[in-house]
């Protein structure tokens, strides 16, 4: 006969030190950063097309926003500094600079994030911007792709699909977001836009503030309760 391997079913443990009681008030903390979230404001950076002037470029695809040698790293120690560095390094050297002076709103044609699902693409966005104190909002126009945007939603990063939104910005316009909403208001033209529609799933995912949000929120539960085979 076949040795029977038994496993056993345990709650999560804790790291030494924390407690069930600390783990719950992270958490809820975590929570709390979710549900309020303020209105969103900061000046557009637009990515402009070479070829074509006054066109948003269209079609960037991920291994320009995180180029392939910014995607691995010696250690992981200075791995999330790699994906920060090498966010847009070809085609907008001065990316981290200027989204730490405030330019926050990433503005950019069609097509956006076509190409590799690459995760550290909207990892390292949404760094940069956190780095420095900000909140990232990218605003694109029609047919994102689909695995950067599912990405970003899980990572907590902010994406916008408003075509409309995108023809009128020119630098240096202010922009504000509403994440409870989506209201896209440009501030510097008074307009404002309602993105494309999100799918059903795709919203519950944004509203929870990201899957590591979400996870900090169950884990609080999970070491209360003894686990259950079904």
């Amino acid at each position: 006969m076949p040795e029977t391997l038994v496993r056993t079913v345990e709650p999560a443990r804790l790291k030494p030190g924390v407690t069930p009681q600390t783990a719950a008030d992270r958490a809820t903390q975590v929570a709390g950063v979710a549900d309020a979230e303020a209105v969103i404001r900061g000046k557009a950076l637009i990515i402009w097309d070479p070829s074509t002037p006054g066109k948003k470029l269209d079609a960037i695809d991920t291994d320009q926003i995180t180029p392939a040698k910014y995607c691995v790293s010696e250690s992981l120690d200075s791995l999330a500094e790699k994906w920060k560095e090498g966010a847009f390094y070809y085609l907008m050297p001065e990316f981290r600079k200027r989204v730490h002076a405030g330019e926050t709103f990433v503005i950019a044609g069609d097509r956006f994030a076509i190409g590799s699902s690459r995760e550290m693409s909207p990892a390292g966005l949404k760094a940069v911007a956190e780095e420095a104190g900000h909140t990232m909002v990218i605003v694109a126009g029609n047919n994102m792709g689909d695995i950067f945007r599912r990405n970003a939603f899980n990572l907590g990063l902010h994406v916008v699909q408003a075509p409309d939104a995108v023809d009128d910005a020119q630098d240096g316009d202010e922009f504000s977001f509403d994440p409870d909403t989506r209201k896209l208001t440009n501030i510097t033209r008074d307009r404002s836009y309602e993105p494309i529609p999100l799918t059903a799933k795709e919203d519950e995912i944004r509203r929870t503030g990201g899957i590591y949000a979400l996870g900090r929120r169950e884990f609080a539960d999970a070491v209360r309760r003894t686990p259950e085979v079904v």
